[in-house]
């Protein structure tokens, strides 16, 4: 092993064929074995992301997969986040820190200079683990962005990596998908994959023994194994606003989130999709927020003056003012608390062209975006009814007004430093807040639904641990894990 540290890495044929829960699970398998096991990702696009105790962000997925391996967060677990701003450009997140804005042109063009610092990252992770399972980034057959790749087979070769393919059987077309990427890879990155497996498969999988057979054969790539569909994948925050669903309960209490452009940190909402007395409603663009909502919830926007204009051109503007008229409740989360005020004004032309727009005008405060982005993690409590709140901020802006003086929350952040946060309205049915994941915090969401005549059933951290030790347990049931501890410490 050369002193380095026996790791692998899963790809995929395409985005979305289930890696990022393979890895989360194998790190809960492995570290449930007493291996030091942690996670990896040199590249994600998503802008679901956590802070970490060092002060960064990355990508919610590494998050999850963190905590399968019940280690600490670091921003060295996923160096290069891309965070989509429009439809052609995205954040840069570094190592935990914003490095720019770029076009997708651009960004190609300056990935490979970045390869440093993501080899600089995975070696500080080696250095702590004795395995290493690391997470491609959409497909190696996207052979036309090969040039200067740092996320699949260009970051297994510079980290000397084994590769095993995952192929995804529920989308149709898994061995075509497998044969295809090994008739476009150049023979050393073929060399470089040891084995595929296929997910998400559903019955009975000795129905595939064939399809294993003729993948072998055409590629020479061992087959080691299938695994069947997991249906609690679902209750795992999802990485993806493509994967956002609607909550399984159909309770009493609706609460109904509108569906942004450029929606960010979107788990907020998973605590509230497992809880039985809450009907969760996601409004997809083009449909009206129904107007038997309890609570409209704002959630937080990469681009919140973006994503203003794109509630208001979905007519949503005018159902919520139906819906305050009828007595109903509304929250904002970060970007929708700033939303949620009289202007958001953006001087440096961070989010766009320099200037001020018009808030929603239901909380008496006023935000100015800034260069300078926060990122604290933060424990406190509910000013109203005294719930104890846990989560963190990340965002750009700041808010004030009268209405601060009716703060949410009174929060420290790691190192102790006390403030008030958020605003409320007079009458108390409208409140905003900076604070993310405070629906995780089961004092403080027992406190809301109790407000809202429902109670809370679900001790969210328990329950998400629970699965990953199910997801644990169906893997070591599929895959053949032996084989995959071998040929990562062959690397």
């Amino acid at each position: 092993m050369s002193g380095r540290a026996p790791a692998l890495m899963i790809q995929g044929t395409g985005s979305n064929v289930g890696k990022s829960l393979i890895v989360a699970g194998l790190c809960r398998l492995m570290a449930d074995r007493g291996l030091k096991v942690m996670p990896f990702k040199p590249q994600n696009m998503s802008n679901n992301a956590a802070v970490t105790s060092d002060g960064g962000e990355i990508g919610r997925a590494q998050a999850l997969q963190a905590m399968a391996c019940r280690v600490p967060l670091t921003v060295h677990m996923n160096p290069i986040l891309l965070k989509p701003e429009t439809d052609t450009g995205a954040q840069v997140i570094v190592q935990g820190k914003r490095y720019g804005t770029m076009r997708a042109r651009e960004y190609g063009k300056q990935k490979a200079e970045l390869l440093p610092k993501v080899l600089e990252s995975f070696s500080k992770i080696e250095s702590g683990a004795n395995l290493v399972i690391v997470e491609g980034a959409g497909s190696p057959a996207e052979i036309n962005l090969r040039a200067g790749d740092i996320a699949n087979m260009g970051f297994a070769e510079a980290a000397n990596l084994p590769v095993i393919l995952c192929g995804d059987i529920d989308r149709g077309g898994v061995i075509a998908s497998l044969v295809g990427t090994h008739a476009v890879l150049e023979e050393e990155e073929r060399q470089r994959i040891k084995g595929f497996f296929i997910n998400r498969f559903r019955g009975d999988t000795s129905l595939f023994d064939e399809g294993m057979r003729q993948i072998e054969i055409r590629t020479g790539w061992a087959g080691l194994g299938v695994v069947p569909w997991f249906a609690d994948a679902a209750k795992l925050p999802a990485e993806d606003a493509l994967g956002l669903e609607d909550g399984e309960g159909r309770g009493p209490v609706k609460i109904v989130v509108p569906v942004m452009s450029r929606i960010a940190n979107f788990d907020d909402l998973d605590p509230l999709r497992l809880e039985s007395d809450v009907t969760l409603e996601l409004v997809q663009p083009g449909n009206p927020l129904p107007a038997d909502a309890d609570v409209v919830l704002l959630p937080g926007s990469k681009s919140t003056v973006g994503d203003l204009a794109f509630l208001r051109a979905q007519g949503w503007e005018v159902d919520l003012k139906a819906h305050h008229r009828r007595g109903g409740r509304i929250l904002g989360i970060c970007g929708g608390y700033q939303m949620l005020g009289r202007t958001i004004s953006d001087p440096h032309g961070i989010e766009g062209q320099a200037g001020t727009v018009e808030g929603l005008g239901y909380l008496d405060v006023d935000t100015v975006l800034s260069p300078e982005k926060s990122l604290v993690e933060a424990k406190g409590k509910h000013l109203p009814t005294g719930a104890s709140v846990s989560g963190y901020e990340i965002h750009i802006g700041r808010t004030s007004g009268p209405d601060c003086a009716r703060p949410m929350l009174h929060i420290r952040d790691g190192e102790g430093r006390p403030k008030l946060d958020g605003a409320m309205s007079a009458d108390g049915r409208v409140g905003g807040t900076y604070l993310h994941g405070l629906f995780t915090d089961d004092s403080f969401r027992k406190a809301f639904l109790e407000g809202l005549g429902a109670s809370s059933s679900v001790a969210y951290d328990q329950s998400i641990d629970a699965v990953l030790d199910d997801l644990a347990a169906h893997l070591d049931a599929s895959l053949d894990v032996e084989r995959l501890l071998e040929i990562a410490k062959a690397r």
